[in-house]
């Protein structure tokens, strides 16, 4: 299969804090897949390292909530910017699945931070995975990797 992977579970520096989040299992599906890094921020215009972003509203992203980094300004632009982007590349390459880093407000499928930037977890999707299930792409994240069809 091919499969579009957050690139700072793959251990390239992405993160907004210009670090990795690689991780071993992740890495491990090499051996019988095709492995795509993405990094919807990257995409998206802003830098590494940059400040901390959320989504403002408590419930994730459902297209109408605004993303600010924990300065106050607004980042949705750049989030949306990035998914759409993201989505694109996934097309193009006729991606079967994503596996996308949990949390994130881009990436995470299950759960996102709150918007109060006090380290609350809300249920909820981040930009980029709202938009590629919405798209038909399937979404997972790093600690659901044992759903992927042998």
């Amino acid at each position: 299969m091919k499969i579009l992977v957050s690139a700072c579970l793959l251990g390239i520096p992405t993160r907004y804090d210009g670090v990795s989040k690689i991780d071993e299992k992740v890495i491990s599906l090499l051996e019988k897949h095709v492995l795509i890094p993405v990094c919807p921020e990257q995409l998206g215009g802003l830098p590494t390292p940059r400040p901390r972003c959320e989504i403002i509203g408590g419930h994730g992203w459902t297209g109408k909530e605004k993303v600010v980094d924990e300065f106050g300004n607004d980042r949705t632009e750049n989030y949306v910017r990035g998914a759409k982007l993201t989505f694109n590349i996934a097309r193009l390459l006729k991606i079967d699945l994503a596996i996308l880093k949990s949390k994130s407000p881009s990436c995470g499928n299950k759960c996102v931070y709150d918007g109060s930037f006090l380290g609350k977890l809300v249920e909820g999707k981040g930009v980029t995975a709202y938009f590629l299930e919405k798209n038909g792409i399937r979404v997972l994240n790093e600690r659901e990797i044992h759903l992927i069809p042998e």
